[in-house]
Formats: C-alpha cells, structure tokens, sequence
C-alpha cells in the first residue's frame, strides 16, 4: 500500500475512533442532574445508590478510548515524518509537476493516433469480412 493511502487509512481509523468515542460516552454516560432547582424527570431512571462495576467501566472507558485515540494519532505522525522530503522548495515542484504535464499531453497525443489507427484497421477488417461473408453467399448454389 502506498504511503498516501496508508496515511488515508490512518485518518479514517482516528475518525472511527473519535465518533465511537463521543457516541459510547454520550450513550453510556449516567444522567447529572442539572441544577438542585431543576425539578426531577418522572421518567428518568432513579440514581443508583450503590455504584457497581458499570460505573468502574464507565470510569475507564474514557482513558481506554483516549489512549486508543493517541495511539492512532502517533501512528499518523510516523506515517507522515516517513514521507519524503521534496527537493528544490515550491519552484522546483512547480517545474516538476509542469514537465509531468507536458510529458502525460505527449503520451496522451501518442496513445490518441493510436487508437485512430486500430479504429481504422478494424474498419478494414470489418469491410473485408463483409466482402468475405457476401462471397460465400454469392458461391452457395440455389438448391
């Protein structure tokens, strides 16, 4: 796999991470009463009054998702310090870029007379398979 899509791969992965991370929180995260004012939802759960291993999971899920969440981010930073570096500054990749253009245009130019030559071939081969076909009509004997 080339470096760009390995670094493609590596920014999915981070934003895979990340909104998983916000989504368990968001879905896992126990309800905070807002204010002492604010009234009390009827339909919200009462408060557990002995926390158990759920709040121990919840506790650690952010530390577990967030080291995950680093670790990717490492791993992004290597791919991209292993890029190479350019040469020459902006200029120099301008003329590159410049002389690659021009270069593809000739290919491009060569491929085109190309393909007009196969489309006239195949115009003669099918004109002289028509003649071919109309010459076994013509020698079949009526019966």
């Amino acid at each position: 796999m080339d470096a760009i899509s390995q670094l493609q791969e590596q920014v999915n992965k981070i934003a895979t991470i990340a909104f998983t991370t916000i989504g368990t929180l968001q879905r896992d995260a126990p309800p905070v009463r807002i204010s002492p004012n604010y009234p009390e939802s009827e339909s919200a759960p009462p408060p557990n009054p002995n926390p158990t291993d759920d709040a121990t999971d919840f506790a650690m899920q952010p530390k577990l998702m967030s080291a995950d969440l680093v670790k990717a981010a490492k791993q992004f930073d290597a791919l991209v310090s292993a890029l190479p570096l350019s040469e020459g500054g902006e200029e120099a990749q301008l003329k590159r870029i410049a002389d690659l253009q021009a270069e593809n245009s000739l290919v491009g130019q060569e491929l085109e007379k190309q393909l007009e030559a196969a489309e006239r071939e195949l115009d003669e081969v099918r004109e002289l398979f028509g003649q071919a076909a109309d010459h076994c009509l013509n020698l079949k004997k009526p019966e």
